[in-house]
């Protein structure tokens, strides 16, 4: 298998940083700082390598610093399936008569979007603001399931954005009183192949990621979930052709025309779809345990899903886990630089304790973050 590493990091007008970059040696890279320093803003650079709005879904302008003219970008030497190349975005800065959109580069060679990039590397990330996955609402959880998908299937992020278009192209369509039966089967006919499509790669991601999660076992000390996913069509098309749930929903879609225009929304698809974990050891959905036993069980959910993005795609992914560790007893924590070790993948770790990445040992480095600057410290 092939591992997915950044080998350099720079950034400019990131954020807090105007002008950084980082040399990255090891396995394990440890980011240590105060509250503020710009720890997360590093990894969130990185991450913007992947398709998608980055880890916290900020919008383009968002992510400039304020000194700047709102310009950013992001470059890397990266080593993934293709070996050692070259991986560049950001914007240019903003103008009033145009839309901002971000470019992307692959050996400084223009690239459709950052889709592109998943041909060469793979990511998944753990934030602290996931820490209410399974007692939020469950948008959260089915974008946090995309974003799962996302990491296999480098295309589904496009179909899912897709299919959101085509709803709302119906849903204006029902607004108009007496609208055109031909234009609503045309735009219905688009948004049942496409919530086909998007339901297909859901369901065979939750099939994978279940078996995966109970061959873990009690072979980690993370605790196991059960998950399945709450929506007709993806455990539809588990048993039946995709042609005949597409054809189910075109009709649902017709029949429902009238009640779907007075609520101003469509009220059956997959655009509503939850995921339901449950915490193994008890037998009892994630959303009644604790705390800490949540926070485990979300560890151990990531930690199956990065071995399953590297079983299928045959490129281990990058890991971006952002303050962590400081929720981890002692020997959760050492468990889990074990099982990152077992994985062979580069990870890249925020702390503002130094203290709790001294057993990274020699497969690790750590990097002081603070005042815009990024630099290694010394052994």
């Amino acid at each position: 298998m092939t591992p997915s590493r950044i080998n350099r990091l720079a950034l400019t007008h990131f954020r807090s940083y105007r002008s950084a970059s980082v040399e990255a040696r090891a396995d394990m890279i440890a980011l240590v700082g105060p509250n503020g320093a710009g720890k997360t803003n590093c990894l969130e650079a990185i991450s913007f390598f992947a398709p998608g709005r980055g880890l916290r879904r900020a919008t383009l302008e968002d992510v400039a610093d304020n000194q700047g003219d709102g310009s950013w970008a992001v470059s890397a030497e990266v080593e993934g399936a293709f070996g050692l190349t070259t991986f560049g975005t950001g914007i240019e800065p903003p103008r009033t008569d145009t839309t901002t959109s971000r470019r992307c580069r692959i050996d400084r060679e223009p690239v459709s979007s950052a889709s592109a990039f998943g041909d060469h590397i793979r990511m998944v990330w753990l934030t602290p603001a996931m820490d209410g996955l399974f007692t939020g609402a469950a948008s959260e959880r089915r974008r946090f399931f995309d974003r799962l998908v996302l990491a296999i299937d480098s295309e589904h992020s496009s179909r899912v954005s897709a299919l959101e278009r085509s709803l709302r192209s119906r849903n204006r369509l029902l607004e108009v009183r007496n609208f055109d039966d031909h234009w609503c089967e045309a735009i219905e006919r688009e948004t049942a192949e496409l919530a086909v499509a998007v339901a297909a790669s859901r369901g065979q991601t939750a099939v994978k990621l279940a078996a995966m999660l109970r061959a873990r076992g009690q072979a980690s000390a993370f605790p196991s979930a059960e998950i399945a996913l709450d929506g007709w069509m993806e455990n539809a098309l588990l048993a039946e052709p995709a042609l005949a749930v597409e054809d189910r929903y075109r009709a649902i879609l017709r029949d429902n025309r009238v009640r779907d225009a007075a609520a101003g929304r469509t009220l059956d698809g997959p655009h509503l779809t939850d995921l339901h974990v449950v915490y193994a050891p008890k037998n009892m959905p994630a959303r009644d345990a604790s705390t800490g036993e949540q926070k485990a069980l979300l560890i151990g959910l990531i930690l199956a899903h990065a071995t399953l993005v590297a079983e299928t795609t045959g490129i281990v992914p990058l890991l971006l886990l952002d303050e962590i560790v400081a929720h981890l007893d002692p020997g959760r924590r050492a468990a889990l630089f074990a099982e990152l070790g077992k994985l062979g993948a580069q990870v890249w770790l925020t702390g503002a304790d130094p203290a709790a990445f001294v057993e990274l040992g020699a497969t690790g480095e750590i990097f002081d973050v603070e005042g815009g600057r990024i630099n290694r410290r010394a052994a």
